[in-house]
């Protein structure tokens, strides 16, 4: 079970039967709004409301690494575009679409609704 704490921590719960283990698996000092499996389960995306998304893999046990930062305050959310793992889709308040390359952060395409974007 994977989660995080409002100062913007990943924390993963080992359960088997009875028994748990506690682990601080990366600390990104925001807020973390969204935690989003990629279809594989070999990658996490840690999405901040502050338009930040980071990559963590659990296999690797290492920190997160930071993928992209839109410095935007109307950055609503991220999610992996499928098939596969390599790229992510965010979009904005203002109806904004994004597709990053998740292997470097580079910004590859937009396409904007022409409409406001919001989450429920």
């Amino acid at each position: 079970l994977y989660f995080s704490a409002q100062e913007g921590i990943l924390i993963f719960y080992h359960i088997k039967d009875l028994q748990y283990e506690i682990k601080i698996c990366a600390d990104i000092s925001q807020p973390i709004s969204s935690l989003i499996f990629s279809p594989d389960y070999t990658s996490l995306l840690l999405v901040t409301d502050q338009g930040t998304v980071y990559s963590y893999r659990p296999d690797r046990s290492g920190e997160a690494v930071k993928l992209l930062d839109t410095s935007s305050s109307c950055f609503l959310a991220a999610d992996f575009l499928t098939p596969g793992n390599n790229y992510c889709v965010s979009v904005t308040i203002s109806g904004e679409v994004q597709v990053w390359s998740l292997e470097d952060g580079t910004f590859l395409s937009k396409l904007n609704l022409g409409v406001e974007v919001h989450v429920t």
